[in-house]
């Protein structure tokens, strides 16, 4: 029996929950990674897997299997990888997962100058708003702006951004300008479609929250900008996404003294002893490109590691 083989089709069965996700992922088919599954059963003479109509669960001894297989694997890998980067440039496919907003603004043309970098790799860009776990759906390195950081993996800090106030000079004129945090209950903020009724600000005299009223509520960052660029109201928007419009003055800010919470930016990927090189070329770019984004609040801070 391939015994490397066999653990990676146990491996994979169970992160991606099914023989056929595993046989997909591994170019092969369903039937072969079952019988790869069942010879590794019966080298060890232990039942790894139930398999039933609703998905397979581990056992109590394939729950104990699974973590030092899934370890014997990255193993091999560094070593591999070790020996290969003696000789070979970054080379091989990436999954590299970011919030929608974020790829389409500044992650898309990071990836073209990466790509003209470094040749020998492809990268394929996952945008989806939704967390994406990089262990179940094979991702390399996941951006993350805001939100709650998951236990399991590493992040590194990328820096902060403030969020600020703006609208667009025709608004400004037509409902005039407000001049403290209360006055923008008298004109028409913008907001996401599942997010709270009040703006949290902070100024001066300490934060302050203040109930606004949206007639348009948006699901999308990208749409509500626009809306603010065409005059539809006042939002509250991150300075990585405004500091252009502002600069060339089709934005301009709203209570310049007042600031929402800020956006943490972190790069998500598993723990590894040994990261494929690359990922590290990767992560170290995208460290550097992105903290050079406009509006930053401070320099980013060195790797953190896994949040518990």
């Amino acid at each position: 029996m391939d015994t490397l083989r066999a653990l990676s089709a146990f491996v994979h069965s169970v992160e991606l929950g099914s023989l056929s996700g595993a046989a997909r992922a591994l170019d092969t088919t369903q039937p072969t990674i079952s019988k790869l599954v069942a010879g590794l059963e019966r080298s060890l003479g232990v039942r790894l897997l139930r398999r039933a109509a609703t998905g397979l669960s581990l056992t109590e001894e394939g729950q104990r299997f699974h973590e030092r297989a899934r370890r014997v694997l990255e193993d091999y890998g560094d070593a591999v990888a070790d020996a290969r980067e003696q000789v070979q440039q970054p080379q091989g496919l990436l999954r590299v997962s970011a919030p929608v907003t974020m790829g389409q603004r500044h992650l898309n043309a990071m990836a073209v100058e990466f790509l003209r970098l470094y040749p020998d790799i492809e990268l394929e860009l996952v945008l989806d708003d939704r967390f994406v776990d990089p262990r179940e759906e094979r991702i390399d390195v996941s951006l993350r702006v805001g939100g709650a950081l998951p236990p399991d993996l590493v992040a590194k800090h990328l820096g902060s951004w403030p969020r600020v106030l703006v609208a667009s000079p025709d608004y400004i004129a037509a409902r005039g300008k407000p001049r403290n945090p209360k006055d923008l209950l008298s004109h028409d903020y913008i907001r996401y479609a599942a997010g709270d009724d009040g703006v949290l600000l902070e100024g001066p005299e300490g934060a302050v929250t203040v109930p606004v009223r949206s007639r348009l509520r948006v699901n999308n960052a990208v749409a509500m900008l626009d809306s603010v660029l065409g005059g539809a109201g006042i939002s509250l928007q991150p300075t990585w996404m405004v500091a252009g419009h502002l600069a060339d003055g089709s934005l301009v800010r709203v209570l310049a003294r007042h600031t929402g919470p800020a956006q943490e930016v972190h790069l998500l990927y598993a723990p590894r002893r040994h990261q494929p090189l690359r990922v590290r070329v990767l992560v170290d770019f995208l460290a550097e490109r992105v903290a050079q984004l406009p509006g930053a609040l401070r320099k980013p801070t060195q790797l953190s590691g896994k949040r518990r």
